[in-house]
């Protein structure tokens, strides 16, 4: 054992990550770490769908109701209704006539139809202190409910395998957090994790500890070699919705935190600059519109930014299928031009629901470019391939790579360090493979950068935590 890491405190260490994209969750018996299979495969998608019975459905059940639902679905939104209003001057004699009253209504903000909501995305929500409570058909639903369930369905599976291993049932975690969440920057953190610890109490795990999910990382980092590592080690988190640092100086006897930093960048961001860069203009973005207004023609751009928003937020993408944008999309489609083809795909788009599968093939083409210099995106429900070049989706991301190269100068300084007093990088988070995310580091830290499982790290290094009992506080 090592001996930074002091007498364990567990028979068995658990560690949850809860992520922004996905979930993942490990176990530790002080010489292995074992992940949890949460569905088919060791990830769960974050999500929670629930349908008008308020039925809930967790991972990728939820995300399959959501898009099954609806797939070529209509949406008729209704206007909300305030009030009644009377027109009559009351000097009539006896009952008043219907036409007396009429009923106020609101913006139309309601879908009747609505089979159910989708919720994906919710950890980014937990810091601000005016998102408490969501409206779902009627009903206040508090963050902490939307969440709960997700963590409920992994501490199932915990308790599964502690059954089958004969352990009395575990109450017990160590809890993955970013170094900051979204929000107020006075109250985020506090707020958070205050909604995250309640969350995780009414899924049973009663006995919490909070990590950080880059020293989480680290604490996997070191424990799996097979020397004591001494010296100062810098962890980069770049994960789905946030990019964290972890600075720990290493002795032969301990571990100490010199510098945290934490920003609201994430794999979901460069998800978003790519629709819009590649998807967007084979959707209809920056063609004209020539149409029929009281006997004039009209020339003028599409207004494709009506629909920008709602293209690039797939969960609640569904709501571009009402008349007000199909109506348009139908007119612009049908004038037989060159460009007609792509507001045909817009068209499919929008009925179709295919949002999701759009994203689905992003991620699969940054994937393949971490390994290739060109790759396809394949999308076959829209005839969409493409062929991106590395250098092209660089030239795309170069304004996150910027903020990039600020946030590790900023962690640096927080640990009143230079880049020489750093011995290793270590690398973990999906979007960290991304090789100009390397370059970037290379930059800073040629010849002391390695990787580090870049999707099951932080869960392995939370089981480790929870096992040796560690307490990172807040």
């Amino acid at each position: 054992m090592k001996s930074y890491f002091k007498s364990p405190v567990r028979s068995i260490g658990f560690g949850i990550d809860f992520g922004t994209s996905n979930s993942a969750a490990a176990m530790f018996d002080g010489y292995k770490v074992s992940m949890i299979d949460l569905s088919e495969q060791v990830f769960m998608p974050s999500a929670t769908y629930i349908d008008k019975d308020f039925i809930n459905y967790t991972g990728d059940e939820a995300i399959e109701e959501y898009i099954s639902a609806n797939r070529g679905r209509t949406v008729e939104l209704a206007g909300e209704l305030l009030g009644e209003e009377r027109t009559g001057t009351g000097d009539k004699v006896g009952p008043e006539d219907e036409s007396d009253t009429q009923k106020v209504f609101g913006h139309a903000v309601h879908d009747f139809g609505l089979p159910g909501r989708l919720f994906r995305g919710t950890k980014r929500l937990l810091g601000n202190v005016a998102d408490e409570r969501i409206i779902v058909f009627g009903r206040p639903f508090r963050l902490v409910a939307l969440i709960t369930p997700i963590l409920l369905r992994i501490h199932k599976k915990i308790k599964a395998i502690t059954q089958n291993l004969n352990i009395n049932q575990q109450t017990h975690a160590s809890l993955g957090h970013p170094v900051n969440f979204e929000g107020d920057q006075s109250k985020r953190n506090d707020v958070a994790i205050e909604r995250l610890s309640e969350s995780f109490r009414h899924a049973g795990i009663i006995d919490q500890k909070f990590c950080p999910e880059p020293i989480a990382a680290t604490l996997s980092y070191l424990f799996s070699q097979d020397t004591e590592f001494e010296g100062n080690i810098l962890t980069i988190d770049f994960g789905g919705g946030t990019l964290d640092f972890a600075i720990l100086k290493c002795s032969e006897n301990k571990f100490e935190v010199a510098a945290t930093h934490g920003i609201a960048l994430g794999g979901d961001k460069i998800d978003q600059i790519i629709f819009k860069e590649v998807i967007f203009p084979l959707l209809g973005k920056g063609e004209r519109w020539n149409r029929l207004v009281d006997g004039l023609i009209v020339d003028t751009l599409f207004p494709f930014s009506d629909f920008e928003e709602l293209l690039i937020n797939w969960p609640v993408s569904y709501i571009l299928n009402q008349n007000k944008f199909t109506g348009p999309v139908m007119d612009r489609m049908s004038k037989g031009d060159p460009a007609s083809a792509k507001f045909k795909r817009l068209y499919d788009v929008i009925k179709q629901n295919y949002s999701f599968q759009i994203f689905q093939s992003i991620k699969d083409l940054k994937c393949n470019l971490s390994f290739a210099t060109e790759a396809y995106l394949d999308i076959p429900e829209l005839d969409i391939y493409v062929l991106i070049t590395r250098e092209k989706f660089e030239n795309m991301i170069s304004p996150l790579l910027s903020e990039l190269d600020c946030a590790i100068q900023k962690s640096l300084h927080k640990a009143g360090m230079s880049k020489n007093s750093i011995d290793i990088v270590i690398r973990t988070g999906g979007s960290s493979l991304i090789p100009a995310v390397n370059d970037k580091l290379l930059h800073y830290f040629s010849g002391k950068i390695v990787n580090h499982d870049p999707f099951t790290s932080v869960a392995a290094g939370l089981a480790i935590s929870d096992y040796f009992g560690l307490n990172f506080g807040k």
